[in-house]
């Protein structure tokens, strides 16, 4: 007796809802219908929309959208942590981000969202040493977003980069999990040194609008950075600072302020 077997499709509810959320989309804008399905309903899964995303996104004449889009099907199939992270981060935005109301939104409109993955990309190519592709990659994301961040560059999942202009992110940063960060943030350099010479920020910090965090210096974990300061020197854990040069002003005022999103020096109302 032959068995017959049934090919079963794999369930993913988080491309269920992205699809779902496209279909009314559609119905409700018929005008955005061409770049709904060109970008959403033509794929069967996240990762071929997000591959599709970066070609069209960074396609040039320079460089055709159909190489683009087969580097990044080649990223995705090899490293299954690239679609992991770019997962991660579409639900640290919706859930921190109160202008996102749908996971559709980030893969379409927002520029932070679509920045990440590709210089998620460019940095699969680095460690592959395909250098000159992977700067590549770099100069057009910081062409067509605004966002410059070196493809030696180590950036954790559950990250949002909220309105996303003029983000400069040098070769040896590192950044964690769920970090929050706000427009022209830089994690930069302090001179021509050489080697490792750039920010170490822990899990969970929030940064604010245009801070600015220069040398190989540690930011401890679940830390805030206030809006336009200038840090360099290390910052313990927990803790909230401020100023030009930036100093201590108190403690982070809860445990996950990346999460809450809240910049002020009060406390920041979520759960100890």
């Amino acid at each position: 007796m032959v068995e017959t077997r049934r090919k079963v499709s794999a369930v993913d509810p988080v491309w269920d809802r992205i699809t779902n959320e496209a279909l009314e989309t559609v119905r409700n804008e018929p005008l955005m219908g061409g770049l709904v399905h060109a970008c959403i309903l033509h794929h069967k899964t996240l990762e071929k929309a997000l591959s599709y995303r970066f070609a069209a996104k960074l396609a040039s004449n320079e460089m055709s959208m159909v190489i683009l889009r087969e580097i990044a099907d080649q990223a995705y199939q090899e490293s299954p942590a690239l679609i992991e992270a770019a997962r991660a981060d579409l639900v640290a935005i919706f859930e921190r981000d109160p202008a996102c109301h749908r996971l559709l939104q980030p893969i379409l409109y927002f520029k932070g969202y679509q920045a990440v993955q590709a210089y998620r990309i460019g940095h699969w190519l680095w460690q592959r040493g395909q250098h000159d592709l992977a700067y590549f990659v770099q100069m057009r994301v910081s062409e067509i977003f605004g966002v410059d961040i070196h493809p030696n560059a180590r950036i954790g999942k559950g990250i949002m980069i909220d309105h996303a202009h003029s983000i400069v992110i040098g070769e040896t940063a590192v950044v964690g999990d769920n970090v929050s960060m706000l427009h022209s943030v830089t994690l930069g350099g302090t001179g021509k040194e050489e080697e490792d010479r750039h920010p170490k920020i822990g899990d969970g910090v929030l940064i604010g609008a245009g801070a600015k965090v220069l040398g190989n210096i540690r930011i401890g974990h679940c830390s805030r950075i206030a809006a336009g300061s200038v840090v360099l020197s290390e910052v313990p854990p927990c803790k909230t600072v401020a100023g030009v040069p930036a100093k201590i002003v108190g403690e982070a005022g809860c445990d996950q302020p990346a999460v809450s999103m809240d910049q002020r020096f009060t406390d920041c109302g979520c759960d100890d």
